[in-house]
């Protein structure tokens, strides 16, 4: 019963998870296509997104190959045949909540259930297009207001813990991925010689990323100085005090299983382990000779394999 329990408990946290990070990734690409720019750019923007996402062939199979923001948002939100739209992942948070009903506390389902039925109010009267980013906002609340209330009322017991692994197995994921895309949406050469007015443009849209990862303060904070590129990946990655982190997030998983540990599950966190001492005593100089691209990439493969291993290991294998 446990291990059907945690299940549903670890499922229900990383789509709510990734509802939220979906909205943030959509919010970044709203924002910087505010931004004067050819709509070659902004095409390339938008195209980033969906092959981030590995969704693009997707994407092409229903809407042919013009991509467009309109298209864009309307398949990463209200498309209930793309398994990670707002839409499909905020039911699929809901249902598995409802499976462990009897495990919830009144103001988990509660959270749950009612952030349901709104979204499904926004999208029948269409506002969120006429204001895509308070819907991102929207989304983005109800995922802190849900995490904030499991938190708060349910009993810290093994299920408890499984539900954290969830949330930051998935935030890992979905911030290389963030990242990822600012980087393939980028024209201009990251680090070479750019004008003055690229140099303004660029201000923009690492101003924007940093915002979508609630980052902006925080940046100002621990860097006092203008945004650049090398220092947002070093908060981004590196920083375990900056909560949306790889470090931050990798830390957290490795806590939380350390605590549901078995005598099955030592390799699983021998590798977390070894992810967390790779974040920890990284550098970004290394990281950035070497690819931010490849790093990325490298690093989803082992947050999907220590997924599968946490599921293998612990979980009823029934989701992908």
């Amino acid at each position: 019963m446990l291990s059907r329990t945690a299940d549903h408990l670890f499922w229900m946290s990383r789509y709510t998870e990734r509802a939220e990070n979906t909205a943030r990734m959509l919010d970044v690409n709203y924002q910087t296509a505010l931004l004067p720019q050819s709509a070659a750019v902004a095409q390339v923007g938008w195209q980033g997104l969906l092959s981030i996402s590995e969704l693009l062939p997707t994407y092409t199979a229903k809407y042919g190959q013009d991509i467009t923001s309109r298209n864009v948002m309307d398949f990463m939100v209200r498309d209930e045949s793309n398994p990670s739209s707002i839409v499909s992942c905020l039911r699929a948070a809901r249902e598995n909540a409802r499976a462990v009903r009897g495990a919830l506390t009144t103001e988990v389902w509660e959270t749950q259930n009612s952030t349901w039925l709104k979204l499904a109010s926004y999208l029948k009267t269409r506002d969120f297009e006429r204001d895509p980013g308070a819907f991102f906002e929207w989304v983005k609340h109800r995922s802190h207001l849900s995490r904030g209330v499991a938190i708060g009322t349910m009993l810290q017991d093994e299920a408890f813990h499984f539900y954290r692994m969830g949330t930051f197995l998935e935030r890992a994921d979905n911030t290389a991925r963030l990242l990822d895309v600012k980087f393939h949406a980028v024209e201009s050469d990251f680090f070479g010689a750019a004008s003055e007015l690229d140099q303004e443009y660029d201000f923009y849209h690492w101003s924007a990323i940093l915002r979508s990862v609630s980052a902006f303060e925080v940046y100002r904070k621990v860097y006092r100085d203008v945004i650049s590129p090398e220092r947002v990946a070093e908060l981004l990655i590196l920083r375990a005090d900056m909560p949306r982190s790889l470090a931050a997030s990798v830390g957290e998983v490795v806590n939380n299983l350390s605590v549901v540990a078995n005598d099955h599950s030592g390799e699983t966190l021998r590798r977390a382990g070894k992810l967390k001492a790779d974040l920890q005593y990284g550098r970004i100089d290394e990281i950035l000779a070497t690819g931010l691209h490849a790093f990325l990439t490298h690093f989803l493969d082992r947050v999907n394999e220590l997924g599968a291993r946490i599921s293998q290991d612990f979980l009823v294998p029934s989701h992908g």
